[in-house]
């Protein structure tokens, strides 16, 4: 019976006593810190030729972390990168599309 009193009284102090761990906060798939496209003000890219430069331009521009060409009639993976951007172009090597993703 002093057991089960004993049980009965302590364990709720000490549990109550005790401190939690935070998990550490784990990033959202598809996001790399410090790193977050916005493609907004890339407009004026459409049109231009798709090259070297150009795409490094485009990717500074934009804050992203990877850049992703994407060739005329290419199949492409649909997962969703904040921190990666994406530009189309055609066969004539034109920039058509930029977008993040």
């Amino acid at each position: 019976m002093k057991n089960v009193l004993f049980a009965l009284v302590i364990c709720p102090v000490l549990v109550a006593c005790s401190t939690t761990v935070e998990e550490p906060e784990v990033p959202e798939r598809g996001v790399t810190a410090g790193y977050a496209c916005a493609a907004e003000n890339l407009r004026p890219f459409v049109g231009r030729s798709a090259n070297e430069e150009t795409g490094a331009n485009a990717l500074k521009q934009s804050g992203a972390k990877t850049l992703r060409w994407i060739a005329p009639r290419s199949a492409i993976t649909m997962d969703f990168r904040q921190d990666r951007l994406n530009i189309e172009y055609d066969d004539a090597m034109t920039i058509t599309h930029i977008y993040c993703g």
